[in-house]
């Protein structure tokens, strides 16, 4: 089944403030946020913390996460591992695209890249040193400056950084200034930036003010062509100077001065200069622009795109060598006046380049690298790193990813030992036990509430078990002969107790050790490859050469394939015959050199949906390695979507790039297509997590962005702080905005071109005059973003009423799934639905709970029925007695009878005039919940109760309740009544006196509350019927007894003071000084208490309670990548059905299963055939006879039509025969009672059919045009 429609219900929680009085819980110090910026940091009141070294996640450093912030993450990856994840180190070398997705997805605490989609700390590392952390390309390889734009903005050192690089950027001054000023605005930069003094010298790339020092790469026009240029090259390290100057106007050294430091190689310092030179290697010479467009010739330099760890892990593997030489050997002499300065300036400045370990900005040269990854590298200097990497003590997780226009590959090696400690993910499975027995082996049946996920060779624990307690040490024991409801436990038990009641088996999970083979090894033997798309079965064997043959024509011949070059390609595939021929046992029978002409024409072109597909599976691969937590990929994995291309040839001339951000587009899919991407109309529905990234994806591949073409987007939501790790389009003075709004904005901030618009309103039949015919019938297509079922049926039934193609996706933690339906090739969405999720019999939340989601379920609903509906309640009668007395006695059921006890009860007993009422009114109600109801069940079913058959009625899977006894020296009981007073004051608008928070004198309040003894009551009805779904239960005098509560209601009223109201408590989750959650908690572990279930933490207790769909950044961008191939396809026409995918993905596993879409069912009659995507259309303002004859003709004989609720006629019906003459659309308007709106320009119809034959026949829908 498709997670999505699992993974909605989402439930959208509205912001319930805090009543003036009651106090704010202080926030923890150090809490990580989700930007690293000092100054967002500051204003939240948050210290970025500082690198950590990966101990930390061991306990020797604890790290504070925001749980508000973080809480959909916590939900996948849990409290230790978020704290491994923030402690790691992690580089990421190369960024044309996949490198930005992939660094963005990175949780790491020390990422170079450090994009922090997900929820990455702060760290004395920053952007990945700008070196590679920033690409001007905006476009060109699929990514725009979107890691600049997303998480970084509020450094403002870093911001005047990447301000000067675009301004001073030569292709920048081509006509895309504007553009790039832009990111100005966006990014709230000051001018002056803050003081020197503010910022840590470690979190500063180049220098804020004078000039920087920085590697600029080809600009787009040219890069598309000469990206060979890129490529790292010899063993030569030299520091080099490229974009001399970046001055400021308001910078007192000129430029001559400047350059004049640099060619003598002075070491600059100051209080607000600080000089970081860049090292490394490059093959060819690179050209640079001065600020005022001077063009200068820099000598064979680094490819340094890892900024200064890339440094790093070369000055490890280099360092030895480089001291044999000499410095003066390791130059090469190089020509001209200019360059030979700055090759003095190199030569100066080289015995600096051996002492950089012991210098304080280079101190990650000593911490420890949980992995790297690299995305543009060569094999040669691959295999090199990967040795490194693989033979160091410990070892450093290697990752190769690399995208060629509709091909991607992953490489894994995580070393020769790697413990994964969690394989899965999933929690723990668990069974009540109802017997053992004593056998060898033993026998366990459990009871049939759920069925058991066990597989032969688990290894399962045993707790609680009464008389066979031999069972409860601990020890791991082995399942065999696993079933639905019972397994054989590898085990002795004729020695033991024999078995008398209760018990839970809960699965014990078994880490595992994976051991990785080098690069140099898994080329020659790959192994299994990973397969995502069974229809491409022998796909991945023929990439595997592929790729060593792109390597190889690119150190051949110095630059990739040229785009639709027939000669380029009978080159590459020589030398994919010439690899494959030297296989071995491995060779490939045959190769298709279709496939290969396709791979080597696009082979320059980075494409976003691939970027965004391979920087979800790669980014979550980056936090396996870091964490051990899920299995690795291993070790090789191939994709590729060559069905993507347009149905019809591609003529060479529509692939030459037109020096446009889409030239890598252009010259996979052709101009026309680009074309008719930028002319589409699109519909967004959602501006959540996958909304964001379909508008960054789509701004990107420029659909929409012409005069011609529209995006609109609609959302009725705003913007939470628990949204700010993961919908990476908002900030968080964004909070309380609407989310299409500020979305559309940043999307219009990456491509100018967008042309977007916005709306605030829910997609849904009250929203149709917004949502119009002509709004649907205008469009080319619909995105859904959703995470509600509700909501996705609505939009499947509009795509099918109007026949539009609809893209589906869904996340739920790891996975994801998307789903094409597409008009008259597909089925729709609503064509296969899953069984809904089972819910616990109300009886049992209510009396029997045995596992603590029961528990918090019970809780939860105690809050809402306390805090929220009774005060709802009671509004309603303050403000409108009259009224509210008549509709209770109007409904004169159980119902009505419970809501004015508790109203009255609330007004009148309840009532809390100061904040000792309050601590009294909670130190009683513990007394109620925890001990009297207690003693009550207990009393009414005894532990020895039978049931009419004979069996023990606390059988499994119920429990026996013990009450508890309050104690002021436990401190859940205080917490308890703490959490309950002030949500109670806040309730009655009481303002909380200076001892509310001091415990001494709470505990004094709560010693001065008078307990009563209780005595349970005999013939009180408690609830057991598994099937009941009302507590409350009726009786024959309910009016009488309404009649005598209202008027206890009448006299209670006359006591208060007048505007007397009541404030209503929202519940909130994601608010952690509000009290609710510990309410919550509180309540539910106490009553867990009660029945001997284990208890939880409050952030558990969000989990469950608050219903928080597990969501992370990973699984979000592969989904929506795989949705914009299938975008391609869409906007294209014409593709089959073969073409289509759809794909359910698991990256915890990890899994891929990719499928044709499933066609829909056809229906035929007579020599008619439909689908449900037919829609029969009669234009005319017929009557109803027309309408039975014209269903006549095709053969059809029509006993029922209906009009939305309403029934226009029946032919057993002998009155309605008198309706025949009547127009349809009046006689609608006159049974429904209903006005036609004024833009609704036709009427649909039901009608029910036989054939001549008496045979039901189901038929489209018929509208009726009547203008």
């Amino acid at each position: 089944m498709l997670p999505s429609k699992r993974t909605c219900g989402a439930v959208i929680e509205k912001d319930g403030a805090v009543r003036e009085g009651v106090p704010k819980k202080p926030k923890g110090e150090g809490c990580v946020t989700s930007s690293s910026s000092a100054e967002v940091a500051t204003e939240n009141n948050h210290r970025p913390p500082k690198a950590m070294d990966f101990s930390a996640a061991n306990g020797k450093m604890q790290v504070e996460i925001d749980e508000d912030l973080h809480s959909r993450q916590l939900a996948v990856y849990g409290r230790e591992t978020m704290r491994r994840l923030f402690a790691s180190n992690v580089l990421v070398s190369g960024l044309q695209g996949l490198g930005v997705e992939i660094g963005g997805l990175d949780v790491s605490g020390s990422c170079f890249l450090n994009k922090n989609l997900n929820n990455l700390a702060s760290s004395d590392l920053v952007s990945g040193e700008l070196s590679f952390g920033l690409r001007l390309d905006c476009g060109c390889y699929g990514i725009s400056v979107r890691h600049v734009i997303r998480y970084r903005e509020g450094l403002r050192a870093l911001s005047h950084v990447v301000r000067d690089t675009l301004i001073n950027d030569p292709w920048t001054a081509r006509g895309k200034r504007n553009e790039y000023h832009r990111i100005d605005t966006l990014m709230n930069v000051k001018v002056d930036g803050p003081e020197e003094s503010e910022l840590d010298p470690s979190m500063v790339y180049g220098l804020r003010k004078g000039f920087m020092l920085e590697e600029i790469l080809w600009p787009v026009g040219r890069r598309f062509q000469r990206s060979d240029h890129l490529e790292a090259g010899d063993e030569t390290l030299l520091i080099v100077a490229t974009n001399l100057a970046l001055l400021k106007k308001s910078e007192t050294k000129s430029f001559a001065e400047t350059k004049t430091l640099l060619e003598t190689g002075t070491s600059l310092e100051g209080p607000n200069v600080r000089l970081r030179m860049l090292l490394g290697t490059r093959r060819e010479p690179v050209v640079c622009w001065t600020r005022d467009y001077e063009k200068v010739e820099v000598p064979a330099a680094g490819t340094n795109r890892g900024g200064r760890g890339l440094l790093d892990l070369r000055y490890r593997i280099n360092l030895k060598a480089l001291r044999k030489k000499k410095s003066e050997a390791t130059l090469k002499e190089i020509e001209g006046d200019d360059i030979g300065k700055i090759h003095n300036a190199c030569k100066s400045l080289l015995p600096l380049y051996a002492a950089l370990d012991n210098r304080s900005y280079f101190s990650f040269t000593n911490s420890t690298l949980q992995a790297v990854v690299f995305t543009d590298i060569s094999l040669e200097k691959a295999i090199e790193f990967d040795d490194y990497c693989h033979n160091h003590q410990p070892s450093i997780a290697f990752i190769k990813c690399e995208i060629r226009g509709l091909f991607g590959n992953v490489f894994c090696d995580f070393g020769p030992k790697f413990t994964v400690v969690d394989v899965d993910g999933e929690e723990p499975h668990t069974g009540i036990i109802a017997s053992i027995s004593n056998d060898c082996p033993a026998f366990v049946s459990c009871v049939d509430d759920e069925r058991l996920e066990f597989q032969d060779g688990d290894l399962v624990v045993f707790s609680e078990v009464q008389g066979m307690t031999e069972l409860n040490d601990g020890k791991p024991r082995k399942v065999a002969s696993a079933r639905p409801y019972s397994f054989v436990l590898e085990e002795d038990t004729t020695g033991f107790g024999a078995y008398s009641r209760g018990g839970i088996v809960t699965q014990v999970k078994q880490p595992k050790v994976i051991q990785f083979k080098p690069l140099r090894d898994a080329l020659k033997d790959p192994g299994d490859f990973l397969l995502s798309d069974f229809s491409k079965f022998d796909r991945p064997a023929l990439l595997h050469v592929a790729f060593q043959a792109l390597d190889s024509f690119r150190q051949d011949f110095g630059h990739f394939p040229m785009v639709g070059s027939e000669e380029d390609a009978e080159k590459l595939i020589d030398l994919a015959f010439k690899i494959n021929e030297n296989l071995g046992v491995r060779k490939l029978d045959d190769i298709d050199r279709k496939v290969l002409y396709h791979f080597s024409s696009g082979s320059r072109s980075v494409l976003n949906p691939m970027a965004a597909i391979f920087g979800g599976i790669v980014g979550q691969e980056v936090m396996k390695a870091c964490s051990g937590k899920f299995h690795p990929l291993f070790q090789f994995f191939y994709f590729d979507s060559l069905e993507s291309l347009p149905p019809e040839p591609l003529e060479p001339n529509d692939l030459k790039p037109l020096n446009s951000r889409y030239d890598a587009q252009i010259s996979v899919f052709g101009a026309r297509l680009q074309n008719k991407m930028e002319e589409t109309k699109a519909f967004i529905v959602g501006a959540g997590a996958l909304g964001c990234e379909f508008l960054k994806n789509l701004a990107l591949m420029g659909v929409c962005c012409s005069p011609k073409g529209k995006l609109t987007i609609t959302d009725d939501d705003v913007i939470e702080k628990s949204n700010l790790s993961r919908q990476f389009l908002f900030r968080d003075w964004n909070m309380g905005q609407a989310k299409s709004t500020v979305a559309a904005a940043a999307a219009a901030a990456i491509n100018p071109s967008l042309h977007i618009e916005a709306l605030q309103n829910r997609a849904s039949p009250e929203t149709e005059n917004v949502f119009d015919d002509s709004f649907w019938e205008s469009l080319d297509v619909v995105i859904n973003a959703l995470d509600n079922v509700t909501a996705r049926m609505y939009m499947d039934g509009r795509c099918l009423y109007f026949q539009k193609p609809l893209l589906e996706s869904g996340t739920l933690g790891t996975k994801c799934n998307t789903q094409m339906v597409v008009p008259h090739l597909t089925e729709n969405y609503g064509a296969s639905r899953d069984p809904p999720e089972r819910q616990a019999p109300m009886c049992t939340v209510h009396s029997f709970p045995h596992n603590i989601d029961h528990c918090l379920t019970w809780a939860r609903s105690e809050f809402e029925g306390m805090l929220e509906k009774t005060p709802n309640e009671a509004n309603k009668f303050l403000t409108a007695p009259g009224e509210y007395v008549g509709a209770m006695k109007a409904a004169g059921d159980a119902q009505a009878r419970d809501l004015l006890e508790r109203v009255i009860e609330c007004l009148d007993k309840d009532r809390c005039d100061t904040f000792e009422d309050c601590v009294s009114w909670a130190r009683l109600r513990f007394e109620d919940y925890f001990a009297n109801r207690i003693k009550q069940l207990t009393f009414t079913f005894p532990e020895d109760a039978v049931t009419s058959s004979g069996s023990s009625f606390w059988s499994a899977p119920k429990r026996f309740p013990r009450p508890l006894q309050f104690s002021a020296s436990d401190s859940s009981h205080v917490d308890f009544i703490l959490s309950a007073s002030i949500l109670r004051a806040e309730t009655f608008g009481i303002l909380l006196p200076d001892w509310a928070n001091n415990s001494k004198k709470l505990v004094d309040a709560m010693d001065k509350v008078v307990v009563t003894d209780f005595e349970p009551k005999k013939g009180v009805k408690i609830v057991t019927d598994e099937k009941a779904t009302n507590l409350s239960t009726a009786s024959t005098d309910d009016a009488a007894v309404i009649n005598e509560l209202v008027a206890k209601l009448e006299e209670c009223a006359k006591r208060l003071p007048p505007g007397y109201h009541l404030n209503p408590i929202q519940f909130e989750k994601d608010d952690d000084t509000n009290f609710h959650m510990e309410f919550i908690a509180g309540l539910a572990n106490m009553r867990a208490r009660n029945y001997g279930i284990p208890e939880v933490d409050k952030l558990k207790a969000k989990f469950i309670a608050g219903r928080i769909i597990p969501a992370i950044a990973t699984s979000t961008a592969m989904a929506t990548g795989l949705v914009c191939l299938e975008l391609y396809k869409v906007i294209a026409g014409g593709h089959k059905l073969e073409n289509y995918r759809n794909t359910f993905a698991n990256l915890a596993l990890p899994l891929f299963s990719m499928a044709e879409p499933v066609a829909p069912k056809v229906i035929k009659h007579q020599d008619l055939s439909w689908t449900v995507w037919d829609r029969w259309i009669i234009k005319g303002n017929i009557t109803l006879r027309e309408l039975l004859q014209w269903l006549k003709n095709r053969g059809l004989n029509a006993y029922s039509i209906s009009h939305g609720t309403s029934l226009l006629y029946n032919s057993m019906f002998l009155r309605h025969k008198d309706r025949l003459d009547r127009k349809i659309v009046e006689l609608a308007q006159d049974v429904s009672k209903l006005e036609v709106p004024s833009y609704r320009r036709h009427l649909d119809v039901v009608v029910a059919c036989e054939d001549d034959e008496d045979n039901d026949v189901d038929i489209p829908l018929i509208s009726i045009y009547f203008s």
